[in-house]
């Protein structure tokens, strides 16, 4: 996953030298922190709803269902500033199409094995779920680490190929429900970030600065969004895969990147206060949009709706605009070091808690129920989110490093 790396912007630098913000970095690992606190939320009990996912087929929104769609947002935010970086390295278009396919197959091979061992039939293939997924992950690891540039190199092609390989037999091995091979049952979150992200990085890549073709591209796959779900898309174009095709995912992640191209101009041009003005009338705008196809299409996650794409993007770009403030003007950067790996390994962070789950299930281990319930659970599951930062920060700096 692109992402912009960190840097303050008090100086004013262009936007043609800026490749990293620090308020990006703040809202992807507050989002990453989100994340892993809402996915360890279904083992409590007795919690507020509100905090959880609504359910599939009711109209409404959770705490859960916002984070996901903001995680997309910012796949796009990093895409203006990574692409540009590279560029300045000398990469051409030829080799950065080259670089977004092969991330994008990453994260699309990463959603298949995880989402492949939610359907696992453990007792036919052998293995438990959270085997599985460690040797799933282990594999991730193994083939898509940075290695220190101190590494034999033979020593990383043998690890790569290792992780190649146990791939290879976790899917020769796989049996699923009701005895099922190996096989796409959806995407996965990685997979659909993915396919989002091969979006929001080629058209970034096509439009080349230009907010006017950026905002068009946008605004065609919120279009699509709303044919999508009134029916009146054509049956062969559901040979794209849906997180396309739905318009409502890509639809997210060009937001983000659309919202980083204007970002980047207006501090060209010294227009902070203007650009901030913007991004709120563009956010209330947003949300009159989601007001308004609401009764149309309900607002549902699940459901991938236009009024969830419109509102959640007026939510994202309102954390940005206020972080930009606090983090990039205000120099509060350090306020949030404590989770700086959930931002600059963002990926790693993802994969701790299925490596944490194996050690409690394997261990047989058992929190008190005290720990499991109502707003003592829910610091449960907020340390926990935080643990899995501070584990990703150690790795680090043994030399496990995620860059795709």
């Amino acid at each position: 996953m692109m992402h912009a790396t960190t840097g303050s912007m008090t100086n004013r630098p262009t936007h043609r030298l800026l490749t990293r913000v620090d308020s990006i970095d703040v809202l992807r690992a507050l989002t990453m922190v989100l994340m892993i606190f809402v996915n360890d939320l279904g083992s409590l009990t007795a919690i507020p709803g509100w905090l959880e996912h609504v359910p599939a087929g009711v109209d409404g929104i959770g705490l859960a269902d916002v984070v996901f769609p903001a995680f997309l947002f910012i796949v796009g935010l990093s895409a203006p500033f990574a692409i540009q970086h590279r560029r300045s390295r000398g990469d051409s278009d030829g080799q950065l199409v080259g670089h977004i396919l092969s991330r994008t197959v990453a994260l699309l091979v990463m959603g298949l094995w995880l989402v492949n061992g939610e359907y696992i039939d453990e007792a036919v293939t052998g293995l438990k779920r959270v085997v599985w997924n460690v040797l799933a992950c282990g594999s991730f690891i193994l083939i898509w680490n940075s290695y220190p540039n101190t590494t034999a190199k033979p020593l990383v092609t043998g690890l790569k190929i290792t992780g190649w390989l146990i791939l290879l037999t976790l899917a020769i091995i796989y049996r699923g429900e009701a005895s099922g091979r190996f096989q796409p049952h959806w995407w996965g979150i990685l997979g659909l970030i993915g396919w989002s992200y091969l979006v929001g990085a080629l058209a970034t890549l096509i439009a080349r600065d230009r907010i006017g073709l950026l905002t068009l591209i946008w605004l065609f796959f919120c279009a699509l969004s709303m044919l999508a779900k009134a029916n009146l898309l054509p049956s062969a174009i559901r040979l794209i895969p849906d997180a396309i095709s739905g318009g409502t995912l890509a639809g997210l992640t060009l937001g983000g990147a659309l919202t980083a191209t204007v970002f980047r101009a207006c501090l060209d041009r010294g227009q902070t206060q203007r650009m901030t003005i913007g991004f709120v009338i563009a956010s209330l705008l947003l949300i009159g949009l989601s007001i308004y196809t609401h009764p149309i299409w309900v607002l549902a996650k699940l459901g991938a709706t236009p009024a969830w794409l419109f509102l959640c993007s007026a939510f994202t770009l309102l954390a940005f605009t206020a972080l930009h403030w606090l983090a990039d003007i205000g120099g509060k950067g350090d306020w949030f070091r404590a989770l700086k790996p959930a931002g600059t390994d963002t990926l790693l962070c993802y994969l701790i808690p299925y490596f944490a789950y194996a050690v409690v299930v394997l261990a047989g281990l058992h929190l008190p129920a005290v720990l499991l319930t109502g707003g003592v659970g829910l610091v449960k599951s907020i340390l926990f989110a935080l643990l899995c930062v501070w584990a990703a920060g150690r790795l680090n700096q043994f030399g496990i490093r995620l860059k795709l």
